[in-house]
């Protein structure tokens, strides 16, 4: 597949070359995480050689242009100073655990200058703090990896912070870290260059899927909100442990012991939604995980995700992530046999 993939992307782009290549800048913060900082350079080499094109140019750049040492000790050296990077297609500041704080003062200025220029920004693990520090993604969706989301909502608590993997939002690209930076960056290939292309990519790299902006990172919501929010922690576990079938708010909150209103505010406060919405997200995903991962029909999926029927949870689900169940199976799911019978 991949092969065949290779022969196809270099015939056809043979004829319609691009005029210059996509620069990328990875500006690298001391003590990055190697694995983010891999998985977003990576597959803008393999997309290269796949088309048989130079469709990215991918700079490493630093503070004071010296060699960075990443948070397993090993050290690279970069191409440029943050100084002279005078034009940009996007630039990620690559973070670690626990970034210098001092950074997004000395980055700002340049960064704001790429902005007018009108580079995109983006922020790969810890990246995406430096960059709320640095006053650049307010009015925008954001996330973090979830080591530091309560540290995120804590200091930042106007930004929308998001707990999926990667937000792509007009011009701010924001990532997790770890692995999800490979997703982030076949998404944006896919986007430019078709998804037959960032496919072909993911095979290369042995990975089993291209997870979307709607998956979300494993964070519990103790880790989210500490022991600061026992009643929201309370309600969204009932509502984990009874996804078959949906309590109502009035239960929910018997249950939790507050009133229907206070579990409202509590949830639009700290989760920026109603309940019932959250609620209904939480079956949505739990059903995308059934229909990419088990042999289930989609009839029996909608119905252990507490939908009352099949027409409903299609309408459900295509509203939210903007593809039918079936559709969704096709393109990434299970593929069990007789599955279309049991559909």
């Amino acid at each position: 597949m991949a092969t065949q993939n290779i022969r196809n992307y270099q015939a056809t782009e043979q004829t319609n070359p691009l005029k210059r290549p996509e620069r990328v800048v990875f500006l690298l913060i001391p003590n990055y995480s190697m694995i983010a900082f891999s998985s977003a350079i990576e597959p803008l080499r393999m997309a290269n050689w796949l088309s048989g094109q130079n469709y990215y140019e991918s700079v490493i750049a630093s503070m004071d242009g010296n060699p960075v040492k990443a948070s397993n000790g090993f050290e690279i050296t970069p191409c440029i100073n943050i100084a002279s990077i005078r034009t940009a297609d996007v630039v990620f500041l690559c973070g670690g655990v626990e970034p210098d704080v001092s950074i997004a003062a000395q980055v700002k200025p340049f960064l704001k200058e790429l902005v007018r220029k009108k580079s995109a920004l983006g922020g790969i693990c810890t990246g995406s703090y430096i960059l709320a520090r640095a006053g650049l993604l307010k009015g925008y969706r954001c996330t973090i990896h979830w080591h530091s989301i309560n540290t995120m909502y804590d200091e930042f608590p106007d930004l929308v912070i998001s707990p999926d993997l990667f937000e792509l939002d007009r011009d701010r690209y924001t990532c997790s870290g770890g692995s999800a930076p490979l997703d982030m960056m076949l998404t944006l290939i896919g986007r430019s260059h078709g998804g037959e292309l960032a496919t072909s990519i993911a095979e290369m790299f042995i990975c089993e899927r291209i997870r979307g902006v709607h998956d979300r990172q494993r964070i519990p919501l103790r880790q989210r909100f500490g022991s600061s929010q026992p009643k929201l922690i309370e309600a969204v576990e009932l509502m984990e442990a009874n996804i078959e079938e949906p309590m109502s708010l009035d239960e929910l909150s018997t249950h939790v012991g507050i009133s229907r209103r206070q579990l409202e505010r509590l949830f639009q406060k700290h989760l920026r939604c109603v309940p019932t919405r959250y609620y209904l997200e939480l079956r949505l995903r739990r059903a995308r995980e059934l229909l990419l991962r088990s042999s289930k029909s989609i009839v029996d999926i909608a119905f252990s995700c507490g939908f009352v029927s099949a027409p409903h949870f299609s309408k459900c689900y295509r509203d939210f992530f903007q593809i039918s169940p079936r559709e969704e199976r096709r393109n990434g799911g299970f593929k069990g046999a007789g599955e279309d019978r049991r559909q």
